[in-house]
């Protein structure tokens, strides 16, 4: 398996352009420095999509960008002039609250305007194709500007688009079993499972989905493995054409 250096900052300006004649493609994580309970660390979003996307450039070829830590989430204005984002006013957070550590809401907007810039950076530095995914509400822009920025850009975007989701098994719950267990393989020293020790079955807070008492490496692994694979496929089909193949 390739072991050579497949992050953008990593390389020299020869490696960098060796890279991008082999496949000029992009890989951008999606993530955010937000609270994933007490278990998970601060930036699991873009570990997790780092991770994956590390991978995927090593086996089908590609450059990995830095993740993006800032994020649209909904947003709720409090009577104390201040205001509560994403899990803060989730039905596990009870009662809503702001949570420790998240410091990545920015206007839908905005982060529309980050991702054009970002994305007309990569079309300067030689780059056809991008994948991105990560954080969930980003994940959701970005695959609902596919096709404009794909005509605004003349470039190949891809994500897990509406037609892809109920296949796509990485990153689909907040903190609990599927995140849980996917962050104890990429990076378990980063995880604390022993806060569970107190724990009833009952949801924690700011966690959405099953409860991580259930989360394993080994379920992680298969997870990152699936994930690789419809990567893969996509990379495939980038490799057929380079015009509008995005799925969905």
């Amino acid at each position: 398996m390739y072991s050579g250096k497949v992050k953008y900052f990593e390389l020299r300006p020869a490696e960098f352009r060796k890279r991008l004649a082999s496949k000029a493609l992009a890989y951008l994580p999606l993530g955010t420095l937000e609270w994933h309970g007490e278990h998970l660390p601060l930036g699991a979003d873009a570990i997790q999509s780092e991770a994956l996307m590390i991978e995927a450039a090593k086996r089908f070829g590609g450059i990995v960008l830095p993740p993006i830590f800032l994020g649209p989430d909904r947003r709720t204005e409090t009577a104390d002039q201040k205001y509560l984002v994403g899990m803060d006013t989730a039905m596990s957070t009870q009662p809503h609250q702001q949570l420790t550590g998240s410091a990545y809401w920015v206007s839908q907007p905005y982060f529309v305007s980050l991702i054009e810039s970002i994305l007309s950076q990569l079309k300067r530095a030689g780059f056809k194709m991008v994948f991105a995914d990560g954080h969930g509400p980003s994940r959701k822009t970005w695959c609902s500007n596919l096709r404009r920025w794909e005509e605004k850009f003349g470039m190949n975007l891809y994500g897990i688009t509406e037609s892809l989701r109920s296949r796509w098994p990485y990153m689909t719950d907040h903190a609990a079993r599927n995140e849980t267990s996917i962050t104890a393989f990429v990076q378990p020293e980063l995880v604390d499972v022993s806060v569970f020790t107190q724990q009833e079955k009952s949801p924690l807070l700011g966690v959405n989905g099953e409860h991580p008492y259930l989360a394993s490496a080994e379920e992680g692994k298969r997870l990152f493995e699936e994930a690789l694979v419809m990567v893969g496929e996509l990379v495939n089909r980038i490799n057929e054409s380079t015009t509008h193949l995005n799925p969905g």
